[in-house]
């Protein structure tokens, strides 16, 4: 027998979107947050765009995050991380590139609806300015299950 999904289930979940509208300068070889100031749009209220970047829903469950960045045009390796409570999570590098600077990364992740954030960070091999576009340097995240 499967189990039905009622729409109330599916469509209530926390869900924000943000991306950087600030250029941030990201130092050579040191793991930066990312601060991203503008919000797209965030159901819950969960995502703090002036003091801690971070996303950190009252509702616990699954949720979808994706980031990204992109910077100047200097060639180098690019490495994106979700933190999760202060400490890597998940990454994504792009190793040493010939177009550009930038990386993106996605990832499905649990969290408790009480103490649980996640962050993004970014690092790169050489200094400089992050792309600040809504196309370019986002963080995004939505519940697709709840825990219960």
């Amino acid at each position: 027998m499967t189990a039905a999904v009622t729409l109330a289930a599916m469509g209530n979940g926390p869900a924000f979107s943000a991306y950087q509208s600030t250029a941030q300068s990201l130092t050579a070889n040191v793991i930066t947050k990312l601060a991203f100031q503008t919000k797209e749009f965030d159901t819950a209220n969960a995502f703090d765009n002036t003091t801690n970047y971070r996303f950190q829903p009252t509702v616990a469950g699954y949720y979808q995050v994706n980031g990204c960045f992109t910077a100047g045009s200097n060639r180098t390796y690019s490495v994106i991380y979700i933190y999760k409570n202060g400490a890597n999570f998940k990454s994504s590098n792009t190793g040493n590139s010939t177009t550009g600077v930038g990386a993106s990364v996605s990832a499905l992740t649990y969290l408790n609806g009480s103490t649980d954030y996640i962050e993004i960070c970014a690092l790169t091999g050489i200094s400089q300015n992050i792309n600040s576009a809504l196309t370019d340097t986002y963080f995004q995240a939505a519940m697709v299950r709840s825990a219960t």
